[in-house]
């Protein structure tokens, strides 16, 4: 393994704590903690992640034209862990949409940056495999954050995880550095390698992301899949957290290990199949089991049910995290609009999850947490219908990747 391949798994193991914020421990935090009620909560996570949405696309746009991007992911991790660490010392709302809306705008960076340095590296015949083993590093972190996120809590409280986002900043900032910078090559890095070693010269214009229609459906069934999953965790949070207070973000922890730990071979199997199998019937399998997963909460408000069924995110949100670049890599494929396009369907992907927030907020407070659980699944049920009717199948065919191999 070169160095670059080992830099680049550190990367995604310690970046995994950071990219999101808090993520559903901010719930907890101000469920527990500041006795905030359930409506704010989602309000405020909205805001954060309606700035992170209009940051998106000019983010992705930055990314395909900076030669940069190493320093581009080490200044976003620096503000988002500022942004959550202000957040103990000012609690109100107006501090915390603020603090949320700039981490979010910091964030819409990662995402992008990570692809195009992947593909930079690795060329888009080995980018399926190299975005798998991405995503597995990255649950891995996120599974080894969230134990000793549980168990710093258990004996100090919530206040713990501030601490230890702060520590793994630090660590993908080493570990950003460590990635030799001649190792990316900035031209495939965009998408101008159109897969058979052809770089062209100049991207796309603008139109011909806009009127590609696969590409245009694979964002509104983004836009469906966040928006059913992204609340379903914070729900989960705060009925544990009511259920018995002083445990709460231990549970939490609990059901963010379990399910970090099904993704990594979740997205290892992506990683390694995509090019066998395809992509679709893999992308339909996650919304199967988003579904599926929607309609279990309710069953049961015992921990120890909510925190098993939690695992099926494990497979859901494993095979749609490993696929979403190699997708939006197939559809741009020679364009040079690789990592605008990213972070266009990743604006499509903050909206659904921004709208989750508080639609399932809203229909918590009127009708109950079983009730806005089971609405989340009715909207990963008309996913997968969606997608199953018109999306095509978008991998290349595999004599044209082993000639772009050879």
């Amino acid at each position: 393994m070169s160095r670059a391949d080992g830099s680049l798994d550190a990367l995604n193991f310690f970046l995994a704590d950071v990219r999101d914020g808090l993520g559903p421990y901010l719930a907890i935090y101000l469920l527990t903690i500041q006795k905030w009620d359930v409506a704010s909560i989602g309000l405020v996570m909205s805001i954060g992640g309606i700035a992170g949405i209009l940051a998106q696309t000019p983010a992705g746009s930055f990314i395909d034209a900076t030669r940069y991007k190493r320093a581009a992911v080490m200044a976003a991790a620096i503000v988002v862990t500022a942004c959550c660490l202000i957040l103990p010392l000012a609690p109100d709302f107006l501090s915390v949409a603020i603090a949320q809306s700039v981490a979010g705008i910091a964030g819409s960076v990662f995402a992008p940056a990570i692809a195009a340095i992947t593909l930079g590296m690795m060329g888009p015949t080995a980018f399926a495999r190299r975005t798998g083993r991405n995503e597995a590093f990255n649950h891995a972190g996120n599974a080894v954050a969230a134990v000793l996120a549980g168990g710093a809590a258990y004996f100090t409280g919530p206040i713990a995880v501030f601490y230890l986002m702060g520590a793994m900043a630090l660590a993908s900032i080493v570990s950003t550095l460590l990635i030799p910078a001649g190792a990316i090559d900035h031209d495939v890095a965009r998408g101008l390698d159109d897969g058979s070693h052809r770089v062209h010269a100049r991207p796309a214009g603008i139109a011909v992301v806009l009127e590609n229609r696969s590409l245009l459906v694979f964002a509104g069934s983004v836009v469906l899949f966040h928006f059913a999953n992204a609340a379903m965790l914070p729900l989960v949070g705060q009925k544990l957290a009511l259920t018995n207070e002083s445990l709460g973000t231990t549970l939490m922890a609990a059901c963010i290990v379990i399910a970090q730990l099904v993704m990594i071979p979740a997205a290892l199997v992506v990683g390694a199949k995509a090019d066998e199998w395809g992509r679709k019937p893999l992308f339909l399998a996650g919304f199967l089991v988003l579904a599926v997963r929607g309609a279990l909460y309710p069953l049961s408000d015992d921990p120890y049910w909510l925190v098993a069924v939690q695992a099926l995110d494990g497979v859901g949100a494993g095979i749609f995290g490993a696929l979403f670049p190699i997708v939006v890599a197939d559809l741009t494929q020679g364009t040079g609009r690789f990592n605008a396009c990213l972070g266009a369907i990743a604006t499509a992907l903050g909206l659904g999850a921004a709208m989750s927030t508080s639609f399932a907020g809203l229909v918590v407070v009127m009708a109950g947490h079983s009730a806005g659980f089971l609405a989340l699944a009715t909207v990963a049920a008309a996913g997968l219908l969606i997608y199953a009717a018109f999306m095509p199948e978008t991998k290349p065919p595999l004599e044209g990747l082993a000639r772009g191999g050879s």
